[in-house]
């Protein structure tokens, strides 16, 4: 009974500051476990629920929960949402004064806080740990979990000290969250933490929202504005390996008109500040940023991320594509690969000598080897993070265009030719010049126009001999003298294919704006129409709050409005995300703007959704009868009726004395009782011989449902 009655409650909780019905999978478990005093160990993928697997304890258990989160940025943003959805939260870190801090620390000790962020280093101040000593603390929460290991990609000494919470507050349930962590790094985090026995929560990494696509970086910038034009208005993020690439790209962008902005370590914090608010807030739309910007932003719009650079691990990746689309909608991924960039990082990881070096190259090849891959991606990434997966998904680039592959044993051969010809004295560049003949000084003076293989690809573009020379390095069939200029080197394998005929398959070169990428883009439909219009009144409320946007309401809940076109607050509570503080604070302002879509709509002839039922109600609400509605609409006053008690169905406060008298109510109320059920209208009206219209009925069984029976 105990845990039926938890369950209620939080599912109770759920709806009431989250505006949702169900639990997504797992997260009732989690809640359950923690609620019954045990600890968890949880990996979700970003946008698939983590913050509810403790907000819901926190809001159903006696305390506070103390969160710990690496990043002020993440806590500003996650109490603001939060408290726009009326649940008590606040956070302690070095950007509030001391006044501020107090009187934090004050609602801390008077219980007068579900939610408590704090930053690891607030955590482990010798004044915080007795004020933890003297507090209820109803359960701990250990977000971004993988930085306390250093086998995680995003490692945080400050964090290596957290296990001293299971010491300290044994019997306190603690839970740690993060979206990326192989086995290695798993292990570590319980080991660290002390959570003995814990069996970890692992769900789904499938995010099927997410287009995943992968492509050759050459001119990439031009790649880019090509693909960013068919995302107008849509906030994404670009992310670079150099800090002056983010500037560089960014005032590209801007000089064609893009609202980009770059962020980076090195910029001062004050700039940095304001260019994630303003990203936010949606003021600026682009970021291009190093992987210093992301991990502390919950904005759930993100429409699409690109990462202009090769990433050093699948884990990094994964976290920041999961960026885009949090909210469940449709988003675009593009990643952008070279062996240059391999190899730059190969160089980076080992001149940092960590202890675990191999590990991280290692980890950097399965990176290039998905960048790379001709099989489908999302199984790739699956497989990786140990869900198996055996069925392509028809959502990425490698499945919606199957590569073509063709024999590339003269094209390597001519690759593998011009290399042995000039001493495999020559780096990728040079060996493609001397391919297409290239006139250039350097080219000419060192006699590589002389060799049998000068102009002896001239037919093949510059891009595709890369993308061609790159497939003979991943085969085996060439090497790169990393300690040497990158010089181009050949192998035992290439022998085979130069002397021995040995046949090679290549995946054929296709231009990227030729590749189908996705769906034709269809004509603007109302759908768009009203989801502009409600988009553009969430941009106004927020900008009056001055908070983001996206804690308005966020993309997906707009959906939803524009799918179910609410006018009461009881369909109102029906759309997803609308919980009771975003009912008070918004509900009548978008209900408004609905209504007036679908009175225009309607006004214009259109036979939108909702739109005629809204005009006969308002009508009938104005004074007028079904008669005289029908008869200005043109419609019959059956159909009036009908508008009526769809709205008196759904919970509308009409008053139905006009439509039928409390006798004629009584009398077929009275005949249901020797009626089967689902009751027939023919059958009632045969049994009452035809005295009353089947409108009548129709209003007499509506009533009966709502006044009668849903109170039983």
């Amino acid at each position: 009974m105990e845990v039926d009655m938890n369950l209620i409650q939080a599912k109770e909780a759920l709806k009431k500051y989250f505006g949702y019905d169900t639990f997504r999978p797992m997260q009732a478990e989690i809640i359950q476990q923690l609620v019954d005093g045990s600890d968890a160990l949880v990996l979700m993928p970003t946008g698939g629920g983590k913050s509810i697997c403790f907000q819901i304890p926190a809001l159903i258990m006696e305390g506070t929960c103390i969160v710990v989160s690496p990043l002020i940025s993440l806590m500003k943003d996650q109490v603001e949402g939060l408290r726009s959805n009326g649940v008590r939260a606040s956070y302690l870190n070095s950007s509030l004064r001391i006044t501020e801090q107090r009187a934090v620390e004050e609602e801390f000790m008077s219980q007068s806080l579900d939610l408590l962020y704090v930053s690891p280093e607030k955590l482990l101040s010798s004044d915080f740990i007795r004020l933890l000593r003297l507090a209820k603390i109803s359960l701990f929460a250990i977000d971004e979990a993988h930085c306390i290991s250093s086998w995680g990609h995003d490692f945080r000494p400050e964090y290596t000290q957290l296990g001293y919470l299971k010491k300290e507050f044994p019997a306190t349930p603690l839970v740690a969250l993060t979206a990326t962590a192989d086995k290695l790094t798993r292990k570590d985090i319980m080991k660290q933490l002390g959570l003995k026995g814990v069996k970890p929560f692992i769900a789904s990494f499938d995010r099927p929202n997410l287009f995943l696509e992968s492509r050759p970086g050459q001119k990439r910038i031009e790649q880019i504005l090509e693909f960013i034009k068919g995302h107008r208005d849509q906030a994404g993020i670009i992310y670079c390996l150099s800090r002056k690439s983010t500037e560089d790209l960014a005032d590209k962008l801007k000089a064609r008109g893009y609202k980009a902005v770059a962020y980076h370590a090195g910029l001062p914090d004050g700039i940095r500040s304001t260019v994630q608010e303003d990203f936010i807030n949606d003021r600026e739309l682009i970021i291009c940023a190093t992987i210093a910007f992301g991990m502390g932003i919950d904005k759930s719009n993100v429409r699409w991320v690109i990462h202009y650079n090769l990433p050093k691990n699948l884990e990094g990746y994964y976290q920041e594509i999961g960026r885009s689309g949090r909210d469940g909608l449709k988003s675009d991924t593009l990643l952008f690969h070279s062996y240059r960039d391999y190899t730059v990082l190969q160089d980076i990881l080992k001149q940092n000598e960590a202890k675990n070096t191999d590990v991280q190259l290692l980890k950097l090849e399965q990176m290039y080897n998905y960048a790379t891959a001709s099989v489908c991606r999302r199984r790739i990434l699956l497989n990786y993070f140990n869900e198996l997966s055996t069925e392509n998904c028809g959502n990425c680039d490698v499945c919606l265009n199957p590569p073509v592959r063709i024999d590339g044993t003269e094209i390597a051969q001519k690759a593998l030719s011009a290399i042995a010809r000039t001493g495999e004295q020559v780096a990728m560049t040079m060996c493609i010049d001397i391919l297409r003949a290239s006139g250039r000084h350097e080219l000419v003076s060192k006699g590589f126009d002389r060799i049998k293989t000068y102009g002896a690809g001239r037919d093949i573009s510059y891009p595709a001999w890369r993308f061609y020379i790159e497939q003979l390095l991943q085969m085996g069939l060439l090497d790169i003298a990393l300690d040497d200029h990158q010089k181009l080197k050949l192998t035992e394998a290439s022998k085979q294919t130069l002397f021995e005929g040995e046949v090679v398959s290549l995946v054929e070169w296709a231009e990227a704006k030729k590749v189908k990428t996705k769906k034709e883009e269809q004509p603007k439909s109302q759908a768009d129409e009203l989801f502009e219009r409600l988009r553009k009144l969430r941009l106004s409320e927020a900008r009056k709050r001055s908070i983001p946007p996206y804690l308005v309401f966020s993309d997906a809940s707009i959906r939803d409005m524009v799918e179910k076109r609410p006018t009461s607050d009881s369909e109102m509570r029906t759309v997803q995300g609308v919980g009771d503080r975003k009912l008070q604070l918004y509900g009548d302002i978008f209900m408004d703007e609905i209504r007036s879509y679908l009175k225009e709509k309607a006004a214009s002839g259109s036979t939108i959704k909702g739109a005629s039922q809204l005009l006969s109600l308002e009508a009938f609400q104005a004074g007028q009868s079904p008669e005289e509605i029908a008869a200005r609409r043109d419609i019959t006053p059956g159909t009036v009726i009908a508008h009526l008690l769809s709205y008196y169905e759904k919970g509308e406060d009409l008053d139905l004395s006009s439509l039928i008298s409390g006798e004629t109510l009584s009398a077929i109320l009275k005949v249901l009782p020797n009626q089967e059920e689902p009751y027939r209208m023919k059958n009632i009206f045969e049994e009452l011989e035809g005295r009353y219209s089947y409108d009548q009925i129709k209003i007499a069984l509506a009533y009966f449902y709502r006044e009668v029976a849903g109170k039983e």
